[in-house]
C-alpha cells in the first residue's frame, strides 16, 4: 500500500487555517476536491521536507514545494477541480490568477511585510510568537527581506523618493482589481457557478488574509470590506470547507503520537512535573502514615526522662 500524501503548511491564526498566502491556496484546493493529504501545520519552516513551506510529500516520496506544482501533482492524481471547465472558463482562470499576482500580490507584500505597523504590530508579533526559540529571534526578519526582494522583483527598482508614488500605484491597482473580481463573481457561490474551482483557491487565500486580519493600517481592507458580495464568498468559503479552521475559537488538539511534534517539549513537562507530583504525594502519605519517621539526634538522657524523649518522637514522626 502506498504511503499518504503529505502536505506540511505554516499554521493558523488570525481565524484562518493558515497565516500563509500559499499554504492558504494550497490548503483550500485540497479542500475543494477532497484530496486524502496528511496535513501538517507548523511553525517551523526547517522542519519541512523541503526546507520551505508549503511543501508536498509525494506517495512516492518526492518533495514538491511550489503551490502551482503541488496543485498540477494533485490534478495528476485525480484530484481536479477543475475538471468540469469548459476551454474559455480554464483561459479565464489563467488570466484572473496573472491578474492577481500582478495587482493583488504586490499589496498583500507591502501590506503584511513592508507597512511598518502592521510588520511590527501584527505580522512580526504573530511569528515571534508562533516559531519555537531561538528562530523567533531572526527567521522573521529574514523573512521579511525575502519579501522585499520578491517585491522588487514584481514592481522593479525604485528610488526612494518615487516610494509614495509606488505605493499610491499598487494601492489604486489594488482596489480595482478587486472591483473586478467582484463584478465577476457577481451574485454566484462561486467564480464559475455552483461548484468551487482552482481559481477560487487563489482568489480566497488573498481576500481571506485580507479580510480577517485586524490591521492597524488597513488601507485596502476597507475597500474589500465595501464589496459585500466577496465579503459573503469568503465567509461561505470559510464556513463550509474549514468549519473548525476557520473559527476563533479552534477545538481541542489531540494529543500528537510523534515525538516529532512541536508540542512534545511540552508533554514531556508535563509528564515530568506529574512524576515530581506523584512522587511527594508518596513521600507526604508515608510519613503521615508512620511508614517513614524522621528522627533527630538528641543529647543523652537520664533514665527518667525516656518517656518525654518518646513523646518528642512522636511529635517529629
Amino acid at each position: 500500500m502506498a504511503a499518504p500524501m503529505e502536505l506540511f503548511c505554516w499554521s493558523g491564526g488570525w481565524g484562518l487555517p493558515s497565516v500563509d498566502l500559499d499554504s492558504l491556496a494550497v490548503l483550500t484546493y485540497a479542500r475543494f476536491t477532497g484530496a486524502p493529504l496528511k496535513v501538517h501545520k507548523i511553525s517551523n519552516p526547517w522542519r519541512s521536507p523541503s526546507g520551505t513551506l508549503p511543501a508536498l510529500r509525494t506517495s512516492h516520496g518526492e518533495v514538491i514545494s511550489v503551490p502551482h506544482k503541488i496543485i498540477t501533482h494533485l490534478r495528476k492524481e485525480k484530484f481536479n477541480a477543475d475538471y468540469d471547465l469548459s476551454a474559455r472558463q480554464g483561459a479565464d482562470t489563467l488570466a484572473f490568477v496573472s491578474l492577481l499576482e500582478e495587482k493583488l500580490l504586490p499589496v498583500l507584500i507591502h501590506t503584511f511585510w513592508i507597512d511598518a505597523k502592521n510588520y511590527v504590530e501584527v505580522t512580526r508579533k504573530w511569528y515571534a510568537e508562533a516559531m519555537p526559540f531561538p528562530l523567533n529571534f531572526f527567521l522573521p526578519g529574514r523573512m521579511q527581506r525575502q519579501h522585499m526582494e520578491r517585491l522588487q522583483l514584481l514592481c522593479g527598482e525604485h528610488r526612494p523618493e518615487h516610494e509614495e508614488e509606488l505605493e499610491k500605484e499598487l494601492y489604486q491597482d489594488a482596489r480595482e482589481c478587486l472591483t473586478l473580481l467582484s463584478q465577476r463573481l457577481g451574485s454566484q457561490k462561486f467564480f464559475f457557478g455552483d461548484a468551487p474551482a482552482s481559481l477560487d483557491a487563489f482568489v480566497f487565500s488573498y481576500l481571506a488574509l485580507l479580510l480577517q486580519v485586524k490591521l492597524p493600517s488597513g488601507k485596502l481592507q476597507a475597500h474589500l470590506r465595501g464589496l459585500h458580495n466577496l465579503c459573503a464568498y469568503c465567509t461561505h468559503i470559510l464556513s463550509l470547507y474549514f468549519p473548525w479552521d476557520g473559527a476563533e475559537v479552534p477545538p481541542p488538539r489531540q494529543t500528537p503520537v510523534s515525538p516529532e511534534t512541536e508540542e512534545e517539549p511540552y508533554r514531556r513537562r508535563t509528564q515530568v512535573l506529574s512524576v515530581l507530583a506523584g512522587l511527594a504525594a508518596m513521600v507526604g502519605y508515608a510519613l503521615l502514615s508512620g511508614i517513614v519517621s524522621v528522627q533527630r539526634a538528641t543529647p543523652a538522657r537520664t533514665p527518667g526522662t525516656g518517656a518525654l524523649g518518646m513523646a518528642e518522637g512522636d511529635e517529629e514522626e
